[in-house]
């Protein structure tokens, strides 16, 4: 069972990544299936196709990449060193790699779209993120954003990752994005159904999910938030600043359970 020990209060002032092997536990769980099934149609929804492009994910992002293994150009899935790396997608070349996410090893304006997904919750310093992450996108560029709401029960819970970090509210992941120099282009709201085991409320949560969305917009528990990089000058890397090389490999896939919820 996927629990964080902690308290609320220690991470108010001072947040860290959870452990890939907690991340990858929790999404083979049936509550993470359904965490991966509904948050993954609202980001494939924003970015229903992604041909010939580079992309960059950031964070625990694999559970939402594999629709984008055979359109995208180049699909990097990026993972913070203090969370760790494992080894995707278990079939074929390796995307994943371990990075410094305030410092990653990318040239400015390379990438055309990243997605980030237990990141901003998870830094020590997000803004940090979301300035680098401003460097490496090209001019136009999208960046696209899963944060737990402030206001829901997903973040009050510690059974899953989204109750773990620093919670958003809409107004405060927009003035974020602002200070970064992104400009919000869309927002959509994912995860209705309450952050509980019981089998009748996973069996039922496709229902909440197209209920929820409908009728209780505001009351989502998580918010993918898309934005552009807006252009206004270059934000170059400081000379001499070099990649810190941080390795904690975990030497595991990312295969898929069987077992499915319905």
């Amino acid at each position: 069972m996927f629990a964080f020990t902690g308290t609320r209060e220690a991470l108010a002032g001072d947040t860290m990544y959870l452990d890939v092997l907690d991340m990858k536990r929790f999404y083979e769980q049936r509550l993470g299936l359904v965490v991966r099934t509904l948050v993954g149609q609202r980001i494939h929804a924003q970015w229903p196709n992604l041909s010939g492009m580079r992309v960059l994910s950031l964070g625990f992002t694999t559970p939402y990449l594999s629709p984008y293994l055979n359109q995208a150009e180049r699909v990097i899935a990026a993972m913070p060193a203090q969370q760790g790396v494992m080894v995707w997608p278990p079939e074929g070349p390796n995307r994943a790699t371990l990075v410094d996410e305030y410092n990653l090893p990318l040239p400015d304006a390379c990438i055309d779209r990243a997605l980030l997904v237990h990141t901003l919750d998870q830094s020590n310093d997000s803004l940090a993120v979301l300035r680098e992450v401003w460097r490496v996108l090209a001019p136009g560029g999208r960046m696209l954003a899963v944060v737990p709401n402030r206001r829901s029960l997903w973040a009050q819970f510690e059974t899953s990752p989204f109750g773990y970090g620093r919670p958003f509210s809409r107004g405060q992941l927009s003035a974020f994005l602002r200070e970064a120099r992104f400009k919000p282009t869309a927002a959509e709201g994912a995860l209705y159904v309450p952050p509980f085991r019981s089998h009748l409320l996973i069996r039922s949560a496709s229902g909440w999910e197209r209920v929820g969305h409908r009728l209780w917009p505001a009351f989502a528990s998580v918010l993918v938030v898309e934005a552009e990089k807006q252009v206004y000058q270059t934000t170059p890397k400081e000379p001499g600043k070099a990649a810190t090389r941080l390795f904690r490999p975990v030497f595991v896939t990312d295969g898929r359970p069987a077992a499915r919820y319905g």
